[in-house]
């Protein structure tokens, strides 16, 4: 179980990636006051775990009642999750993020931040909600599921943590710290995504 616990607390990490979504969150805040911004922060959180946790729940039964075999899921998210390590590499996922965000930001009557952009899609992206359901889908038993749902829930709080803690975070690492951490967990990830597109190949094969 530890070992479980371990893998989707890794995985959950780089794919929600707190460090990253910390100085965009940062960024869109610019001018609100710590209440406002920890008011922000707690509901992105709580938003954007309503999402995941209903994801892996209730994602294996949508796959289903859509005609789409879990095995199909797996190659179809490893590929998508490899891609985002690709960008992970070569940063343009952080650019996108803050075009993003810079976005936001020029649009005046655009004041909370909680639902859109930050619980989705920054939070409870695409590849977040790949993630947890492949994560669900290579568990057995309600003991093994809970394992995850708590690597979930702990990774949401480190969430929660970096953003209130945006400001002073980002003038502790600096960008080119976050630059190399980023480029680090992409490679890390684009392994966890091949071994998803192994596994849903060899379970086709067989």
């Amino acid at each position: 179980m530890l070992e479980l616990y371990v893998s989707a607390l890794a995985t959950f990490f780089v794919i929600i990636d707190p460090p990253g979504c910390a100085p965009i969150y940062a960024g869109l805040t610019t001018g609100a006051t710590p209440v406002q911004r920890r008011s922000m922060a707690v509901r992105a959180v709580l938003i954007a775990g309503g999402i995941l946790i209903g994801f892996a729940l209730f994602g294996e039964d949508l796959l289903r009642s859509l005609h789409v075999s879990l095995d199909a899921f797996k190659i179809a998210g490893g590929i998508m999750l490899f891609l985002i390590a690709l960008e992970m590499v070569f940063e343009k996922r952080t650019q996108r993020r803050e075009d993003r965000a810079q976005k936001i930001i020029e649009t005046p009557e655009v004041e909370d931040v909680a639902a859109f952009p930050m619980a989705m899609p920054m939070i409870a992206g695409p590849g977040s909600i790949a993630s947890v359901m492949l994560m669900m889908s290579r568990t057995q038993g309600l003991a093994a599921s809970l394992v995850v749902l708590a690597a979930l829930f702990t990774i949401l709080l480190v969430t929660l943590a970096a953003l209130i803690a945006a400001g002073p975070m980002m003038r502790l690492l600096g960008t080119r710290i976050e630059a190399v951490i980023t480029r680090l967990l992409g490679v890390l990830l684009a392994a966890l995504a091949t071994q998803f597109i192994l596994d849903g190949l060899a379970a086709t094969v067989l």
